[in-house]
């Protein structure tokens, strides 16, 4: 149902080791699974605020973009500065066992849930198994 990656994390990790900063936005962290015939994610997106995150589904392809500013203080002197900001961005390929035009979303305490249900025809079914009845031969 899902397939994951992400073809910068390498090159991301070897420029922060390089030059000991970020070359973006740390990745948004997700658990994915599939339960009672909905498949649900779930995004960390502390601090966002929900109108700037956008939803989109194209093809077999959910991308979830969101973007938190930095805090707007007049006359700063920055001594810790962990927190990510900018854009993220998180792509996720989904298989065609969805029903991707019923997506759902919603966003409590910093975390992005999206449901979509699993297409019928994906579900397991049992399969009745018939009992042939045997002739008896006339002697």
């Amino acid at each position: 149902m899902l397939m994951r990656t992400d073809p910068f994390r390498e090159l991301d990790r070897l420029t922060r080791q390089l030059f000991g900063t970020a070359a973006r936005p740390a990745a948004m962290p997700m658990d994915a699974y599939e339960s009672d015939g909905t498949f649900t994610i779930h995004f960390d997106l502390p601090g966002i605020d929900p109108d700037t995150i956008d939803l989109n589904v194209e093809q077999n392809m959910l991308t979830v973009r969101a973007e938190r500013g930095s805090p707007e203080v007049k006359e700063r002197e920055m001594v810790v500065a962990e927190r990510p900001c900018g854009t993220f961005s998180r792509q996720v390929f989904l298989g065609d066992t969805l029903q991707l035009d019923k997506i759902e979303a919603s966003y409590d305490a910093g975390v992005l849930t999206v449901r979509i249900p699993v297409a019928e025809a994906a579900k397991p079914h049992k399969i009745e198994i018939g009992h042939a009845e045997q002739k008896q031969l006339a002697s």
